[in-house]
């Protein structure tokens, strides 16, 4: 038997144990390894189709399952067929769904279109139902109503039997109007001509300094109502001023007599003294025969000064014509250096006729004055500055009179720094105008010192058409105790307005030969109740040819606001010319800052009827809120409303080189109620392309030529502009339809007023004691910018014709600042802020070109404009407001069937 060693543990070999386990496993794999294969043969022999006749082949199968297998296949390609037939048909299906879905959207979107179009056509339907109920009540009105005659004057001279003369009884020193004038000659339609003699010629009595001839000739040739006609002359005018040789009373006589027009009385006559020298202590007319010829100067002897007849002027010491804004201090400090100031000589031996007063009296009366003010001066108030003595007198003052003194500078300096400048008339009562009295008040007008007259028994110059109470304190000598209590009484405020009012009477009135013979022809003119000439509209000459809207091309374009905002009416201009012979109307003009001497066709300023008065016989043009019932906002879209009768605007758009811009612009307005026209200001120099297409909007587009570019050209009053409002918009600016109408709406209640949409405001610079433009947001705002704003046309006739050209010259230079010069003219006019609309702030318009308010310069210029016009102007016109204006339901909660005035205002 062998020898087996066993290992310690009783283990054989540990290699013999190791080769047994390696072929365990090895048998393990190997097997695993063959049942993979086995499997895979027979899973491919399965699931393999049988072709060509092959058969499938299982292992001890019999003929029975054979049969089965074949009747099985069979059944297999059955349903494979079916299935190709299904999938088939599913495809067809899918086809027929998505043709059928596609159906159902264009059906969809037909349906959107046909709802829109109804509810286009219903509020057509609205809209053309209100266009015939405004037709139905402009028919009952036309058939109902009178309406009085309201255009232009027109020149319609009288034959010379058309009228019945009146007798005119003839009594030199009693002369009125309706004693010595011949009516008959000056029909209200006539239009006022005045025939003008040649001084020189006709008069023989001299030449005339060559000042007063060159005054003369200029303001000739420019006059409105001169005609060469003798025959048709209302009034004839001979003028007289400083001859090189000095006039007799005899000479003069004889030259009025020799006139080729005076018919032995001087009827119809206008003799005007322009005699600029303050030696001439006399009235030169005093001792000659002028008849029935009305006298107009500045001196005047009690004896021939016809109340209500003859008239008094200001001295003509001023230039020819023009603005006079440079030679005149501001009106700012109210409060200046001296409280009053007077400086004069008494000059004594008054002569009184008629033994009403004696020297010694006069004496004793003016010691009085002086000794009363000096004691003023001295222990009451050491800011009066008052001498009685000169150093140097200048002639000229009658007996009875305080001289003048000192150089003209130092005098003038004076005044300057002058609150008050007192002004005491003259003892000798046998005048009722002197040179001096009359040269003293027109400098204390001049330089801004509030004119104080003690003694009221003189006559101020146009004392029957100026209240001069709104410029002057006017006290009879027996208030002398007590005057200086009264000045002391007077608020900055009060002092302000008189100082304002005195300058603009002085500027008006006063500082020119043009101004001085303007303002006594109108007022001659208005005493026979014949009307201004009217003002001239601007032409409005087309960028085209034709000058013709239809034969612009133009695009149909659907409306922007889907709101009915108020009815579609066809465009009808605002009545002009309602007060051509409103005598009220023709003196208020003179008082109130403007322009007195043109007869505008329509101003800011006309009063209101009583609310009753629509309902009452006066309902003429009025379109009461539901028929006068009120109502929330479907009768307020229906109907106008207000105060007023109902109007239009018009909207004017200035536009330079970015056409893409302004037929947005325009298209945006297709479908706005209360619109008249669209004026495009076209400021390129060159003309719109041929291809250019002008949208249709429903109302006419007239693109207005200019002759250069310029921004002031965006307030030119043009002819084309038949509406009292304008809506002054920049091609960049997007406002809403119902924006404009609500602007339009509060337009109506302060149309004295510019109301619109972006607000600014003047801020002071504390370091440079200046004025500065100010953009930022504010709870303060002076101005509204015109990019955006509704004003009336009256103010475009005020900034192109009378507001001074220094302001127009300098927004050409800078091309920048025409806004701000509309809100100070506005506000100089009417002493109130703009209103501001919405809330809208600014405008941005992203696909717009470079403007020029992007450019780092702009604010700079706008600071250097604001300080120009205060200049100007003599202080700053503009004042500041804190509120803005929504419409009354704005915010408002109201019962489901009810309405807001607008959605969204």
């Amino acid at each position: 038997m062998p020898d087996i060693r066993i290992s310690p543990r009783g283990v054989a070999c540990p290699w013999l144990s190791w080769i047994r386990w390696s072929r365990l496993i090895g048998l393990f794999l190997l097997c695993l390894f063959m049942v993979a294969v086995i499997s895979h043969v027979y899973l491919t022999d399965i699931n393999s189709d049988p072709t060509d006749g092959q058969k499938l082949r299982i292992p001890l199968q019999t003929d029975e399952d054979e049969s089965q297998i074949k009747r099985l296949n069979q059944e297999i390609k059955s349903l494979r067929k079916i299935k190709a037939s299904v999938n088939n048909e599913l495809r067809d299906m899918e086809s027929k769904r998505q043709k059928l879905q596609s159906q159902i959207s264009g059906y969809q979107k037909q349906i959107d279109i046909l709802s829109a179009q109804i509810e286009t056509s219903e509020k057509e339907i609205k809209s053309t139902q209100l266009t015939l109920e405004q037709l139905r009540l402009e028919k009952s009105e036309m058939d109902k109503q009178y309406l009085p005659i309201l255009k232009a004057p027109i020149k319609m001279l009288m034959g010379e039997n058309s009228n019945v003369k009146l007798p005119m009884p003839f009594n030199g020193q009693r002369c009125k109007m309706h004693s010595c004038f011949d009516f008959s000659r000056c029909s209200v339609f006539s239009g006022f001509p005045v025939y003008f003699y040649d001084s020189e010629k006709d008069l023989n009595i001299g030449e005339l300094v060559p000042f007063v001839k060159n005054g003369i000739d200029v303001y000739f040739e420019e006059n409105l109502y001169r005609t060469f006609d003798p025959s048709t002359a209302c009034i004839f005018v001979a003028i007289v001023g400083q001859q090189i040789n000095r006039i007799t009373y005899s000479g003069l006589e004889k030259s009025l007599e020799k006139l080729p027009f005076w018919h032995g009385d001087g009827r119809n006559h206008i003799l005007i003294n322009l005699m600029r020298d303050e030696n001439a202590d006399i009235d030169i007319f005093d001792g000659a025969n002028t008849g029935r010829a009305i006298i107009v100067q500045s001196p005047f002897v009690k004896t021939i000064f016809r109340s209500e007849f003859d008239i008094v002027i200001p001295p003509n010491i001023g230039k020819a014509s023009g603005d006079v804004w440079e030679e005149l201090p501001p009106i700012s400090p109210i409060r200046r250096k001296y409280f009053l100031s007077f400086i004069g000589s008494f000059k004594g031996n008054v002569q009184f006729q008629n033994g009403e007063q004696t020297d010694e009296q006069i004496s004793n009366v003016e010691d009085s004055v002086i000794s009363f003010l000096k004691n003023i001066q001295l222990k009451l108030d050491p800011e009066i500055f008052i001498k009685f003595s000169c150093d140097t007198i200048i002639p000229g003052a009658i007996n009875g009179e305080y001289s003048m003194c000192q150089r003209d500078e130092s005098r003038h300096e004076l005044l300057k720094h002058s609150t008050f400048a007192l002004i005491i008339s003259p003892a000798n009562e046998s005048y009722v105008s002197t040179n001096i009295f009359q040269l003293r008040f027109y400098e204390a007008l001049k330089y801004g010192a509030i004119p104080v007259i003690l003694g009221d028994h003189v006559t101020l110059p146009y004392m029957e058409i100026l209240d001069w109470k709104k410029a002057t304190v006017i006290l009879p000598k027996a208030r002398l105790t007590e005057f200086h209590f009264i000045l002391r009484t007077f608020t900055d405020t009060a002092m302000a307005t008189m100082r304002r009012t005195g300058r603009y009477y002085f500027e008006t009135y006063f500082s020119s030969t043009q101004s001085i013979l303007d303002t006594a022809l109108a007022l001659i003119r208005t005493r026979l109740n014949i009307p201004p000439a009217p003002i001239v509209d601007m032409k409005s000459p087309s960028v085209f040819e034709n000058n013709s809207y239809v034969d612009y091309k133009y695009e149909e374009v659907n409306p922007e606001n889907d709101e009915i905002l108020g009815p579609l009416e066809a465009v009808f201009p605002s009545v002009k010319f309602s007060n051509n012979f409103t005598q009220n109307v023709f003196y208020h003009k003179f008082t109130q800052t403007g322009d007195p001497f043109r007869n505008y066709p329509f101003t800011p300023f006309e009063h209101v009827l009583p609310s009753e008065s629509k309902f009452i016989g006066s309902g003429y043009g009025f379109r009461p809120i539901g028929k006068g019932e009120g109502g929330a906002g479907k009768e307020f879209s229906e109907a106008l409303g207000g105060n007023l009768p109902r109007e239009q605007f018009t909207l004017v758009m200035l536009t330079y080189e970015r056409s893409n811009v302004l037929i947005t612009a325009l298209q945006r307005l297709k479908g706005l109620p209360f619109l008249n026209k669209a004026v495009v200001v076209w400021n390129n120099p060159a003309p719109p392309t041929s291809d250019l297409k002008w949208p249709d909007i429903g109302v006419p587009i007239h693109v207005i030529k200019t002759t250069k570019n310029s921004l002031n050209n965006r307030f030119l009053p043009y002819d084309v502009i038949e509406t009292e409002a304008i809506l002054s918009i920049d091609d960049d600016a997007h406002l809403r339809h119902d924006e404009i109408v609500f602007g339009f709406r509060v337009w109506r209640e302060e149309r004295d007023r510019i109301v619109g949409f972006p607000g600014r405001f003047h801020a002071w610079d504390v370091k440079n004691n200046a004025w500065l433009y100010n953009s930022n947001y504010s709870c303060e705002l002076s101005m509204v910018l015109t990019g955006a704003a509704f004003f009336h046309k009256y103010y475009a006739y005020m900034y192109s014709y009378v507001m001074p050209a220094a302001i127009r010259e300098k927004v050409n230079e800078y091309v920048n600042c025409e806004d701000i010069a509309m809100n100070f003219l506005v506000s100089h006019i009417t002493r109130k802020p703009p209103v501001k609309v919405t809330s809208r702030w600014t405008f941005r318009c992203p696909g717009c070109p470079q403007t020029l308010s992007n450019d780092r310069s702009h604010f700079e210029e706008r600071h250097k404009c604001i300080n120009f016009f205060v200049k100007v102007y003599g202080y700053m016109p503009l004042l500041y407001t804190q509120y803005r204006v929504d419409s009354v339901l704005f915010k408002t909660r109201l019962p489901h069937d009810k309405q807001k005035c607008f959605k969204f205002i």
